[in-house]
């Protein structure tokens, strides 16, 4: 820029310009090197609020422990477990930060924190992926964080225990220029001290979130429920389906969720006490009564923080004479689905299941009481025919009529998402291209063997497999930022049924984030 066959004067304005863009670019490193050390500031004062709530959160699950050992032991000793090894991790991450620290002589001053000598001399011994001991402690602590989390969780959390083994990754990283790299080096190496202070308080804070989502598992979830007393409602379980008129009506009262541990002090029920208890619910025995409907009332009553808190119980149960025809009802909707087995349960109330036959096409006895499988064929509608013969000998016919309806179709998604997502491009090209069925009533897996790619510019690719290839990865990496890329005509099969022709999916449009 200063050289070639320049006059002097020209030489001199290039020379200033060089300086003049030499101190813009010191003004914006100080800019950034004092973002970082704010940014810094505000997720120490996020860890300490977020160990606030934790600590409130380990002590109600250490009450409740207290108040109903058998339910909350477990859960208790985990959540020990957990906070001594967050703690011990939380407690390293800090010693790090405060030897950094302890390198400039004031750790506010950020626009002095511009060196990396500290990690780097520790952490690298020069090429990428060879550590000095510390290097690998750090990332072996890293690593191992989520792999002891899920071990003390078990597979009752492993939901929980995936987004924190996630969050803990040391897996490759794919940088901007589409080269992999290793997660140390990645993050840390040549980074200014600030940077490289504010990425262990991220670590902390993600430390934190853990533990909060753990908490969140144990007590917001299923265990708040189990917890409070006012989330409970009275179910009534009767012993057969209905009750035959001059007969004792036969059932039990139990506390939704069903918990065998729940034992209340007392239990009422239409003006009597209840002395009978099995799993946690009080068993119930009396006679039926008149054809009908007939109400349950009473009162469950709970000691809970030394109080008695009682539940009402306002339920009812029918009364029918003895039947005349059967009942037939589908387990899953009023309509059959070609394509896949729909559970069908039949019976007649008063009539032993060895006594009822149902027929119809595609339907077939499976294993349980009054259970069939239904694989509809060809047509609108599917006629089942009950016959039985009640106990005294009568014999009983019926029959029912089902829709019979095409399994709806499927959703193009990445990563289980669809409609329209944001993602960046790293993550969509390693993300898994499938096909669901949003809200769909049945379980099915789709199988997925290739699929199209539109990127707003560029040729479209034709994909085999759910992951992106070489040829879609390179146009990929093509898209900026707010581009929409398109992912359509998948080619896919319904599991366990290849034969059956599923419906074109729609597409899934990802948004680029960088």
């Amino acid at each position: 820029m200063a050289g070639g066959k320049l006059s002097p004067r020209q030489k001199m304005i290039n020379l200033m310009y060089l300086v003049f863009i030499a101190m813009l670019a010191m003004n914006m490193s100080k800019e950034v090197l004092q973002a970082f050390g704010l940014m810094d500031e505000k997720l120490v004062s996020a860890n300490a609020a977020a160990t606030k709530r934790n600590n409130l959160s380990y002590e109600d699950l250490k009450l409740k422990a207290v108040e109903q050992s058998e339910k909350y032991a477990d859960e208790k000793a985990k959540a020990e477990q957990i906070k001594k090894l967050s703690d011990d991790y939380y407690n390293y991450i800090e010693n790090l930060k405060n030897e950094m620290k302890a390198t400039v002589d004031d750790p506010t001053d950020y626009e002095t924190m511009d060196k990396g000598t500290f990690l780097d001399d520790r952490f690298f011994k020069g090429d990428d992926g060879v550590y000095q001991e510390e290097g690998q402690v750090f990332l072996n602590n890293m690593a191992n964080y989520g792999t002891q989390i899920s071990s003390i969780l078990g597979p009752e959390f492993k939901n929980v225990s995936a987004d924190i083994a996630n969050r803990f990754s040391t897996e490759k990283v794919t940088d901007r220029e589409g080269k992999e790299r290793f997660w140390l080096d990645y993050n840390y190496k040549g980074f200014p001290l600030v940077a490289s202070l504010t990425k262990l308080t991220q670590i902390q804070a993600d430390i934190k979130t853990s533990e909060s989502e753990v908490l969140a598992a144990m007590l917001q979830g299923q265990m708040s429920s189990d917890v409070s007393m006012s989330n409970y409602q009275t179910i009534l379980i009767p012993n057969t389906p209905a009750t035959l008129q001059g007969e004792n009506f036969k059932g039990t009262i139990v506390l939704g969720r069903y918990d065998g541990s729940l034992r209340p002090e007392k239990v009422v029920v239409n003006g009597k006490e209840i002395t009978n208890f099995k799993d946690g619910g009080a068993v119930l025995e009396f006679p039926a009564g008149n054809v009908g409907e007939n109400e349950i009332k009473g009162k469950f009553i709970f000691m809970e923080n030394g109080e008695p808190v009682e539940i009402p119980i306002e339920t009812s149960y029918n009364v029918v004479a003895k039947p005349n025809a059967a009942v037939i009802s589908a387990d899953k909707m009023n309509v059959v689905y070609r394509g896949v087995e729909n559970p069908i349960t039949v019976s007649i109330p008063g009539v032993a299941d060895n006594a009822v036959n149902a027929t119809a096409p595609g339907l077939k006895k499976v294993q349980g009481i009054g259970k069939y499988s239904m694989s509809p064929g060809k047509g609108n509608e599917v006629n089942i025919v009950v016959n039985g013969k009640l106990p005294d000998g009568t014999p009983i016919s019926s029959s029912q009529v089902f829709r019979i309806k095409d399994i709806p179709a499927p959703v193009a998604a990445v990563r289980g998402e669809y409609g329209m997502i944001k993602m960046p491009k790293s993550t969509l090209q390693k993300a898994t291209i499938s096909s669901v069925l949003p809200d769909f009533v049945f379980d099915l897996t789709i199988n997925t063997s290739g699929f199209s790619v539109k990127v707003p510019g560029q040729p479209t690719v034709i994909v085999k497999g759910d992951k992106f290839d070489a040829a879609a990865i390179r146009v990929l990496q093509r898209a900026r930022p707010g581009d929409v890329v398109v992912i359509f005509d998948l080619k896919q099969s319904l599991s366990g049924n290849s034969s059956y022709y599923l419906k074109n999916a729609s597409p899934v449009n990802v948004e680029i984030t960088n």
